[in-house]
C-alpha cells in the first residue's frame, strides 16, 4: 500500500501514549517515547483523532501486587480467561497515567479511558478482556459515519493489536502504522500480533505512506 489518501471517513486511533508506557515509566515500552513526533505529525493529517488512556484504580486485579506471591509478567487464570500480571501502572489521576507531555493532538475528538473496572483488564479500545463487554467505541465510530481505522501507539503487541482486531471485527477497514508503534514482545507476543494481522488482512504500513 502506498500513497494512502486520508478523508472525512477515516480516523486515527492513538493508543495509550502515556508516561508509564514510556522510558522511566512503571511499564516502559522500549523506545515508547520515540513514536511521539511521528504520532503528532500523523495526527495533523487526520480530521478525526481519538486517544485512548489506560486508567486503573489502585489494587487493580491485573497488577501482580494484587496477587500475593506472584510476579510481574506471570500469567494467571481470571474468571474471563488468561491474564498477564503487570507492574502497577497508569493509576487514575497519577503522573504515570497522564499522556506523554510531548503528545500534541489538540483536535482529538474523544479520549476513551479503559481498564477502570478494578476486576477486569482492558487491552482493546473496543472491549474489555472478557471479549464481550463493549466500551461503546464501535457504536460511536459507526454513528459518526467513520469507515477506516488507522492505529498508532503502545504497545503494538497488546493494546494496539487487540484494538486493531476488534476494529476489524466491527467491519472497519483497519491499518496499523508500524513505525508509530512500539512493542513489548513478551514471550513471542510480537510475532503473534503480526500473525493475527496477516490472518485478518489488517494492513501494516509506515507513516510516510499516509498522504
Amino acid at each position: 500500500m502506498t500513497g494512502i489518501r486520508i478523508g472525512e471517513r477515516d480516523v486515527l486511533l492513538v493508543v495509550d501514549v502515556q508516561n508509564d508506557f514510556c522510558p522511566g515509566g512503571a511499564l516502559a515500552v522500549a523506545g515508547g517515547d520515540a513514536i511521539v513526533p511521528t504520532v503528532n505529525a500523523l495526527a495533523r493529517r487526520f480530521t478525526h483523532v481519538i486517544l485512548t488512556q489506560d486508567w486503573h484504580k489502585p489494587g487493580h486485579l491485573s497488577f501482580a501486587s494484587a496477587h500475593p506471591g506472584r510476579r510481574p509478567f506471570e500469567t494467571v487464570e481470571m474468571p474471563y480467561g488468561p491474564q498477564v500480571l503487570w507492574p502497577d501502572h497508569c493509576i487514575e489521576n497519577t503522573p504515570g497515567a497522564a499522556f506523554h507531555p510531548a503528545l500534541d493532538v489538540p483536535h482529538a475528538e474523544l479520549i476513551l479511558r479503559k481498564g477502570f473496572d478494578p476486576a477486569i483488564d482492558s487491552y482493546s479500545a473496543f472491549y474489555e478482556n472478557d471479549r464481550v463487554t463493549p466500551t461503546g467505541l464501535g457504536g460511536y465510530l459507526k454513528e459518526r459515519g467513520l469507515e477506516r481505522v488507522f492505529l498508532a501507539g503502545l504497545a503494538l503487541d497488546f493494546c494496539v493489536r487487540y484494538s486493531a482486531e476488534d476494529a476489524h471485527g466491527h467491519g472497519f477497514a483497519v491499518t496499523v502504522i508500524e513505525d508509530a508503534c512500539r512493542a513489548i514482545d513478551l514471550d513471542g507476543s510480537l510475532a503473534a500480533a503480526e500473525a493475527a494481522f496477516a490472518a485478518r488482512g489488517i494492513a501494516r504500513v509506515r507513516a510516510v505512506e499516509i498522504a
